[in-house]
């Protein structure tokens, strides 16, 4: 271990269904490492912590059998749990850290992160010398994160709140141990109508079989203790039902950037569909039923003209605390609205990333790239397409989807190649 001689550490407990996981060690000079508990360590019966440290995972022992080392970032399964974008940059105003000061970031937002993983200040006083030894020369110090009240703790671009609706229908932001059980979305500076947008997309990718969670539009007028930022001059939020929160149970998750060890910049080109495939197929609980629904999501993407099914949009989660399962969906949104340009989607698909080249022979490759028998997908694409052909012209018609942008993802559909083309009536609508 590096010589730590005359350098300070401040400590982090690790802590998941009430195991300690272990303990994660910021230095003075910005190296940061994680000691797995040797208890949890060594019981094959542990909760899952990551898909890496599963006991049925190649080389999980070695992954866990050394400290996971790191220079001023966090490892990519810790690091990919913060927030990315103008929502890091406020916490980090209000803790006065650099946005990149993830040690510090992790601590802060330790009570309510993504999934079941608990991180809180340890007192060094309370740590056994054993393992306080492992630090080398550095001297243990207590780390004082104190002011908890309404963390905004939940990783990705876009403004969102972890949040919990109350007995008169308005939502309200929480800090401590309580825990919120909605995603809440605000409308964005950037883009007209985002939260119409996705509540538009996710109705329609429901429509056509994909598994998703509750979800509503909400008025921004009743979302309580937001912070102080701008926000456009739209009247609806977008809520989502959080899939690791059940009550006060905490539901294991991780998305695929830390499923395959990728930080957060890196999802967009750091792998493709078919390795995510192969992983679901050979590790779910129910590989081919979560391999079907995959296949069903990768088309609805591409119905929908979203460009932005990236590594971090798609996850797995523990129900049972152990076995992997793909995770419901989340985040669709028909992206080509905003980008008049845009063709492609997040990720490569049977060698190529063109809404507008892709067919049935795509899939197919990737079903076979994926090691998945291309008989148990090629039913699951049909009635995708026939449900969405069947379904959803009139159902746009009807969603407050804004009428520019059903016009858009009408085009988008005409452009497709004759096996996925989706032809449209005449009716017209949409309201928002």
């Amino acid at each position: 271990m590096k010589d730590d001689k005359g350098n300070t550490v401040s400590l982090l407990r690790l802590r998941i269904h009430d195991w300690l996981l272990g303990y994660l060690a910021g230095f003075e000079n910005g190296r940061n490492v994680l000691h797995f508990a040797d208890e949890y360590r060594r019981d094959p019966n542990r909760p899952t912590f990551s898909l890496i440290t599963h006991p049925e995972f190649a080389r999980s022992e070695k992954t866990m059998a050394e400290p996971w080392a790191r220079n001023q970032i966090l490892h990519p399964t810790l690091s990919n749990l913060l927030p990315e974008g103008d929502l890091r940059k406020l916490i980090a105003q209000r803790l006065k850290v650099h946005v990149d000061d993830e040690f510090r970031l992790l601590a802060y937002l330790g009570k309510d992160l993504p999934g079941a993983l608990i991180v809180e200040p340890a007192d060094p006083a309370d740590i056994p010398p054993g393992r306080l030894n492992r630090l080398g020369y550095a001297r243990a110090k207590w780390f004082d994160m104190s002011e908890r009240a309404n963390q905004y703790s939940l990783a990705g671009v876009q403004m969102k709140f972890s949040m919990d609706e109350e007995k008169d229908g308005r939502f309200n932001t929480y800090g401590g141990d309580e825990l919120g059980g909605w995603i809440v979305k605000t409308p964005s500076v950037k883009h007209r109508n985002v939260p119409l947008n996705e509540f538009t997309a996710m109705s329609l990718a429901a429509l056509s079989g994909i598994d998703v969670p509750e979800f509503k539009l909400i008025q921004v007028s009743k979302l309580k203790n937001l912070p102080r930022t701008s926000l456009p001059e739209e009247k609806l939020a977008f809520a989502i039902r959080r899939f690791d929160r059940s009550g006060n149970e905490r539901i294991h998750m991780e998305d695929f950037a830390q499923v395959l060890v990728k930080y957060p910049h890196e999802k967009y080109d750091s792998a493709n569909y078919e390795q995510i495939g192969r992983i679901v197929y050979e590790y779910s609980g129910d590989g081919l039923a979560d391999a079907q629904q995959f296949a069903r999501r990768l088309l609805v993407n591409i119905l929908l003209a979203n460009g932005d099914a990236h590594l971090k949009n798609w996850s797995m989660y523990y129900p049972d605390q152990f076995t992997p399962r793909l995770s419901p969906a989340y985040d669709i949104v028909t992206t080509k609205v905003y980008f008049e340009d845009e063709q492609r989607f997040a990720l490569n698909l049977g060698k190529t990333k063109n809404w507008y080249s892709v067919g049935m022979a795509n899939f197919k490759y990737w079903a076979e790239k994926s090691g998945i028998p291309w008989r148990t997908i090629k039913p699951h694409l049909d009635d995708t397409i026939e449900k969405a052909r069947e379904l959803w012209p009139n159902a746009l018609a009807d969603l407050p989807m804004d009428p520019v942008q059903q016009a858009g993802l009408k085009a988008h559909w005409a452009r497709l190649q004759s096996e996925f083309r989706i032809q449209t009536a005449h009716k017209t609508g949409g309201h928002s």
